[in-house]
């Protein structure tokens, strides 16, 4: 958590996320990029040059609007002592956001949620859904203001299949750093029923020379997938809810190709994710 990338489009969601990366960032000595992208008509700017004389009143207008809402985040008291990297681009949003962490070399991503109310917004809306399904590094998603951001009891959601490896070892060392729990949880549901010994040898496979610390392991009955990852968050008051991402496709095999969009929309708790690759 060296380089945070935190996308904004200033709402009140996204100065939440902005709270907890600064936190992350003062606890592990980090830094954060704090991007707005201008999603303007092509034909107002002119992105070969920086000269005012270049682009359009209307252009220019709002990249001043912008630095003025920058100068005014930056006087908060809770990112005094960070390093901020202050980015203006005029691009489209999704792209932007995939563009600026690649080239920042960003370890993760805090991004905003207005939750279930529906992702409409520019920044906290549909493009929070993108960078959740497609992005490679970790994207944690935060809803409310969140004083202190402490996770003693990170569940994490899995269907315990081999090519889920990789994001797993990811959310080990995300759980590791933040000092947490991880209560591991394979939701079975109706449609896709597994007997106790099916699902006991899969996971117990999965889990064989991972170098996971303390943990827990359930087995845990609901109506839905979403649902009893809901219920058994709650159950053991998580600070945090992780999952594995699949690209396009979602999670392969347990997931549908919505379900970490829909937690990510309905959950009340924090939400972090992690691409399968």
């Amino acid at each position: 958590m060296k380089k945070i990338l935190v996308p904004t489009d200033f709402s009140d969601q996204a100065e939440n996320a902005l709270k907890v990366a600064a936190q992350l960032a003062k606890k592990y000595d980090g830094e954060i990029f704090l991007l707005h992208m201008l999603e303007l008509p092509l034909e107002l700017i002119d992105p070969t040059t920086q000269d005012n004389h270049a682009n359009p009143p209307e252009a220019i207008f709002f990249m001043k609007l912008a630095h003025q809402r920058f100068d005014d985040i930056m006087s908060r008291d809770y990112l005094k002592g960070i390093k901020v990297h202050e980015t203006v681009q005029f691009h489209e949003a999704f792209e932007g956001i995939m563009e600026i962490s690649k080239e920042k070399g960003c370890d993760l991503i805090v991004m905003g949620s207005h939750g279930a109310s529906g992702l409409k917004e520019v920044f906290i809306g549909s493009n929070t859904e993108k960078v959740v399904r497609h992005a490679n590094l970790p994207v944690l998603v935060i809803k409310n203001n969140i004083p202190l951001f402490e996770v003693k009891d990170f569940v994490y959601a899995s269907d315990f299949v081999e090519e889920g490896k990789n994001s797993f070892s990811e959310a080990i060392k995300f759980a590791n750093t933040i000092g947490a729990t991880m209560h591991l949880v394979y939701i079975n549901t109706a449609n896709k029923f597994k007997t106790s010994s099916k699902i006991e040898k899969r996971i117990n496979t999965f889990l064989k020379d991972a170098p996971i610390g303390e943990h827990t392991v359930t087995v845990y009955n609901d109506e839905s997938i979403e649902k009893g990852i809901l219920n058994f968050s709650a159950k053991v008051n998580a600070g945090l809810i992780g999952i594995s991402t699949h690209g396009r496709k979602g999670l392969a095999h347990f997931l549908n190709g919505s379900i970490s969009e829909d937690l990510v929309n309905h959950a009340k708790r924090p939400v972090v994710t992690f691409k399968i690759k």
